[in-house]
């Protein structure tokens, strides 16, 4: 851990993101369920795979004045992990509030011997939900599928991008997995570290007091319209789902959807294909037979005939794990977080979404999803119908344990 940063993870010239000027228009807020807990003058950039977003992650943690929160489902002892490690380390020891938590189950690998240089440095450091079964309520699916990182109350990075190698391009000795984060500088970088501090002492940690100060970006680029939606509760359990439905029953144009583990419900497909009545172009990009989890990859392709049938494109993509959790609908509404479309973010994981109305950002993820859509293979309707008896039986097989995957 006494590497630096700079060494552990390779500096980047960030790619060229959209800087256009349109604010946003007052017809925008209709995509929000609830618009009372929307707040304004919030500045947000994408953040392409780990490339883009660890030295823009570690830069805020190194510049941090009073507070780090960092939470993440998946940490290893790798070279991304331990630049992490030794921001945290460093801000600790300079003073700084610095409280790391990670999932127990996703992160069964993280060293013992970090987690104690990181205690003896300062840092508060939390298991979620440690490895028990012997316990009376341990359960393996209640997890923190969270990655968020808060600094000094005014700048927060949330998205499906865990702490790892595998999200570096193999060019940098990395796994090329494809994800998205966002950076959001403003008021709801406060939301996210509510969240974070109720489900740091749900988890058995202490309270402690949050930073929650910092004046709010100014100008055309401090536009967003915004709010975090967590399930951290029962009665928040289908927040996010009822955003992703509210906002898709106004769709008028297009709808532009990149999930890893996609296995939609009734509802939501029921929702998609409402949509392409209304003359929305409706696309979405799922992982190849890349993906991690192989029966989920074949519980996706139990719905896709379906939504094929209904007239919604879909997209294979063909490379190394598409880790992706966003969407955009008519150019101005987004979502960028660690939620899937599937039954186990729905019931079981805890999960964190930006839902937010921002052109500039909206043009970002639409410009990120073109770029992606070039290299994708579409499914066509024929064709995909006359693969094997084998296939659809297996498909539909895992589909029957869709709740459990």
């Amino acid at each position: 851990m006494t590497a630096s940063v700079s060494d552990a993870v390779p500096q980047l010239v960030e790619a060229g993101h959209s800087t256009g000027r349109e604010l946003v228009h007052g017809a925008d807020l209709e995509y929000f369920v609830n618009r009372r807990r929307v707040s304004g003058g919030n500045r947000c950039r994408l953040l392409r795979d780990g490339d883009e977003a660890f030295p823009a992650m570690l830069e805020a943690i190194a510049g941090a004045q009073r507070q780090v929160l960092l939470e993440t489902y998946i940490i290893h002892g790798d070279r991304s992990s331990l630049a992490f490690c030794a921001a945290l380390a460093e801000r600790a020891r300079a003073g700084v509030q610095v409280y790391f938590m990670f999932d127990s189950v996703g992160s069964f690998d993280f060293p013992l011997d970090v987690i104690r240089e990181l205690r003896q440095a300062g840092v508060n450091v939390l298991e979620y939900a440690p490895y028990a079964p012997w316990r009376p309520r341990w359960g393996i699916n209640r997890r923190n599928h969270r990655k968020t990182c808060v600094v000094d109350g005014v700048t927060a990075f949330t998205g499906g991008i865990n702490i790892g190698d595998e999200n570096l391009p193999p060019s940098l000795g990395g796994g090329g997995w494809h994800d998205l984060h966002v950076r959001i500088d403003g008021p709801v970088a406060a939301e996210c570290a509510h969240m974070f501090h109720e489900v740091w002492r749900r988890g058995g940690g202490d309270a402690f007091d949050l930073v929650l100060s910092g004046p709010r970006p100014e100008g055309p680029e401090g536009q967003a319209h915004a709010m975090v939606l967590g399930n951290h509760e029962l009665k928040l359990r289908k927040e996010i789902r009822r955003a992703y439905l509210h906002a898709i029953d106004r769709a008028r144009r297009s709808i532009a959807i990149m999930n890893a583990y996609f296995v939609p419900d009734r509802g939501i497909r029921r929702a998609l294909a409402r949509a392409v009545v209304r003359g929305v172009d409706v696309r979405i990009l799922i992982p190849g037979p890349a993906n991690d989890l192989r029966a989920l990859y074949h519980a996706t392709r139990a719905v896709c005939d379906e939504l094929l049938a209904n007239g919604v494109k879909i997209f294979e993509w063909p490379d190394r794990m598409m880790h992706a959790k966003t969407a955009a609908i008519d150019g101005a509404w987004v979502t960028v977080g660690s939620y899937n479309l599937d039954h186990r973010s729905l019931f079981h994981n805890l999960e964190a979404n930006l839902i937010c109305v921002d052109r500039t950002l909206a043009a970002q993820v639409e410009a990120s999803f073109r770029r992606d859509l070039a290299r994708c293979d579409a499914l066509e309707l024929q064709s995909w119908r006359r693969r094997s008896v084998l296939r659809k039986v297996g498909e539909r097989f895992y589909y029957l344990f869709r709740h459990w995957l």
